[in-house]
Formats: C-alpha cells, sequence, structure tokens
C-alpha cells in the first residue's frame, strides 16, 4: 500500500513539474518579443467583425506580427483554461514591430484601433456634405501615412440643416450613413445644451427657427468673431418686421448652396421663391447651409446691438451700422478702398449686396 501512495504521490509530482513547466514556456512565449519588421516600421491588421480567434490568428501570421498562428492559439487556449478570456474587437490596428504576443492581445481587446479624422466645413449645404463624404479619403490620426474611403452609400432623403459641421473620428468599416447619424445626433445634442438657455428676447420660437437663423449667419460672415453681432443684426431686423435682405438666401434659392462664382444679378434680386429674403418677409423657408455651432450659439444668443445694416470693410469683416446714413458712409468707405486697390493692382474682398 506503501508502495503505491509513494508511486500516486510520484505521478502527482511529475504532473505538476510538467504543468509548471508548460506554464513557464507559456507565459515565456507570450511575453516574448514578437517579430521585428524588416522596416522597423508597425504593421497593419484588419480584424473584421465576427472574426474568431482562428481567423485573426491568421491575419497576424500574413502580416508578420506573430511567427506561429497555431502557437498562438494554444497559448489563448491555455490561458483561457487558466481563466483569462480576451476577447479581440474588430478594427484596423497599428501593431508595433517586435510586439510580444501579451501586447498584441492588449492592443485588440481595448479595441483603440486606428482612427481616421473627417473633417466636415461649417456652411456647405446638405448635398455637398454628402457629396464630401462620398468622395473623399480621409487621413488617418497619429501622423500614419494611411487614408480610408468610408464604406456605403450616402443616404437617400437628409434634411437641409440637420448636420453639425465638425471633427469626427471614423474606423476602417465605418460608412457614410454612421457619420451622417452621428452628425445629426451632435446638432441635437447641442440644441438640447443651448436651448433652455437661449437668450430670452430673441425672435426665433422653435429649434428649426434658430436653425435657419444660424444658416444665414454662418454663410453672411466667414469670421467667427463676427457671428453674435450678425445674429443680433438679423434679430433686430425680424423684431422690427424688416426683410432679412440676406444675399446667401438668393443664391441658395438658385443653387441650392453651391457657389454661383459670379455676382448676383438684379434679376435674381427681384425673383421671389422660398428662401429669397429680400422678397419675403421673415425666415426662409429651411436652413440654407448646415451651420457650425458658433453660428447656432451666436443665433441663440445674439450680441446686444442696435445695429440693422452691415457692409463689407474690405479686410473681410464688416461695419456694422444703426441708421441707413451710417450705412452709407460705410459703402462709400468700402467702394473708395476698391478703387484704390485696383489701381495698386491689389484684391479686394467681393462686396455682397448686404441690408440695402
Amino acid at each position: 500500500m506503501g508502495k503505491l501512495v509513494g508511486f500516486l504521490l510520484a505521478i502527482v509530482l511529475l504532473v505538476a513539474v510538467a504543468a509548471g513547466g508548460a506554464w513557464f514556456w507559456m507565459n515565456g512565449q507570450y511575453t516574448a518579443s514578437g517579430p521585428v519588421s524588416e522596416d522597423g516600421k508597425p504593421r497593419l491588421v484588419v480584424v473584421e467583425r465576427g472574426a474568431g480567434a482562428q481567423a485573426i490568428a491568421i491575419k497576424l501570421k500574413e502580416a508578420g506580427v506573430i511567427a506561429d498562428a497555431d502557437q498562438f492559439r494554444l497559448i489563448l487556449r491555455l490561458r483561457e483554461f487558466l481563466g483569462e478570456k480576451p476577447v479581440m474587437k474588430a478594427g484596423e490596428y497599428s501593431i508595433d514591430s517586435g510586439a510580444s504576443m501579451e501586447e498584441v492581445v492588449a492592443e485588440l481587446t481595448t479595441g483603440a484601433s486606428m482612427q481616421y479624422a473627417v473633417i466636415i466645413p461649417e456652411g456647405l449645404s446638405t448635398f455637398q456634405i454628402l457629396e464630401l463624404l462620398s468622395a473623399k479619403e480621409w487621413a488617418a490620426t497619429g501622423g500614419a501615412d494611411l487614408t480610408y474611403k468610408l464604406a456605403g452609400e450616402a443616404p437617400g432623403s437628409v434634411a437641409e440643416g440637420v448636420l453639425l459641421p465638425g471633427d469626427y473620428a471614423v474606423s476602417r468599416g465605418d460608412t457614410i450613413v454612421d457619420v451622417v447619424e452621428r452628425m445629426k445626433a451632435a446638432q441635437t445634442a447641442l440644441l438640447d445644451e443651448l436651448w433652455d438657455k437661449r437668450a430670452a428676447d430673441i425672435p426665433v420660437k422653435t429649434r428649426e427657427e434658430a436653425i435657419i437663423l444660424a444658416s444665414i449667419v454662418e454663410k453672411e460672415t466667414g469670421n467667427a468673431d463676427e457671428q453674435p453681432e450678425v445674429a443680433g443684426l438679423y434679430s433686430n431686423r425680424l423684431r422690427q418686421g424688416m426683410r432679412m435682405q440676406a444675399d446667401a438666401t438668393i443664391v441658395y434659392g438658385i443653387s441650392k448652396g453651391a457657389p454661383l462664382g459670379r455676382s448676383i444679378t438684379s434679376a435674381e434680386i427681384a425673383k421671389a421663391n422660398d428662401w429669397n429674403t429680400y422678397q419675403m418677409d421673415g425666415l426662409p423657408k429651411t436652413p440654407i447651409c448646415n451651420p457650425g455651432a458658433g453660428a447656432i450659439r451666436a443665433a441663440l444668443d445674439p450680441a446686444p446691438t442696435k445695429a440693422i445694416y452691415m457692409m463689407a470693410d474690405g479686410t473681410g469683416g464688416h461695419v456694422f451700422s444703426e441708421t441707413y446714413a451710417a450705412h452709407q458712409r460705410a459703402v462709400d468707405a468700402y467702394w473708395k478702398l476698391r478703387r484704390q486697390n485696383e489701381a495698386q493692382g491689389v484684391n479686394t474682398p467681393a462686396v455682397r449686396q448686404q441690408q440695402r
């Protein structure tokens, strides 16, 4: 009996030693540096949605990140047996040369995949934004020399003015629809934040009207510092029952926001439609672009001003006036500057038909 017990104890000891050796081997392989790339640069690995451990291991091996796909899977199985079960996520990963299996698994588990910067300027129409999202290849963040073109088709119907311009980080696999929905949600969130804090005396009564006003502010000045003043001017006109007379609304009625590449004609100023604020009272039918956060904030909290006229100053800004006489002096000053510049071969920012 004693010999049997001794034999069994020896077997248990051998198993324990073997298990311990297997653990040390596994841990050593898991934490050891991996293959080094020839140029020393990171390797790019794309993990598709729904990919299992086998498919991921093959991808890593093909990219030169690990030396042996079967060994990688075996080590993951052994670690799972010991209570670890990392969930590797879909995405695009830039994995450093020489990264250990432990580092690779950690990166894929956190899901810190490569990001691309989708940058949408303020003041574009919805059509222009959808066209940009469909056509452009977006650069990777962090300095990586990579680009990504959004997947999928543009949605068929997106209203004017419902998208918030700005910078959006996307991952490979994200679609145009994904970005459009994020832009919609971002504008809604901004309005949720600002609506209850809006100035008490603003002439807009709904969020939709606020976006229409903000879209005009966005198109009428390229100077962010002027936006509260421009919003104050148009708010004054609305309160006083004056027509807004914003050139950008004429352009939208002609081209739905696409640049005309020329001056507005007298006939176009005289033509009535749902957007021409020279020929209609109040706000136009819809927004005339997708305004940025600054223009939306300005529309909901305009500068306290008595100005009802504005005129280009010839340097990219505007002169704001309370009376028509003061406005005429600003008009005369602009044209005097323009003639002087033309004599010297200097370009002058174009004048608009503003609040005549």
